[in-house]
């Protein structure tokens, strides 16, 4: 069980790993956006890809594993397993993660030069995350019920 101190920097930790997160959730999306508009094979496409793997693999990995470890520590130390509005940020927090995988996926579509999806498609996945993150921050900070 967590107290204190110990408890407060856990948490500490936890909100930089979700901010990290969230960061990569947002933009990674947006550079599908940017690297549809280029030509497969030209050097810009190379440059996205390398972006797009080093933010996935060096900040967005990292950060999900962190951020689901501690938030379920902290969870597990505060007992809140069953409250409604914790199952609310489960279940919108797996969604964050099925966002992860999907776009895990798509960025080895344009590592192959095989992404079939037009950029619109990516400016409205864009918004996936916004949307689940408005319901995690809610739930956390009012626990409405």
């Amino acid at each position: 069980m967590l107290e204190g101190d110990g408890f407060l920097w856990v948490r500490a930790l936890h909100i930089i790993a979700v901010i990290a997160w969230m960061a990569g959730l947002l933009y990674l999306p947006r550079l599908y956006v940017y690297h549809c508009q280029v030509t497969r094979g030209s050097q810009a496409s190379e440059l996205f890809k390398v972006m797009e793997r080093r933010l996935l693999r060096a900040i967005m990995n990292p950060a999900m594993i962190v951020s689901w470890g501690l938030g379920l520590w902290m969870y597990a130390s505060m007992e809140a397993w069953t409250e409604g509005w914790m199952h609310v940020k489960l279940a919108a927090l797996v969604g964050l993660t099925v966002a992860h995988a999907m776009m895990a996926r798509w960025r080895k579509e344009f590592e192959t030069d095989s992404n079939a999806r037009p950029e619109t498609f990516y400016r409205i996945a864009n918004e996936v995350p916004t949307a689940l993150m408005i319901v995690i921050v809610i739930m956390v900070v009012v626990k409405p019920f």
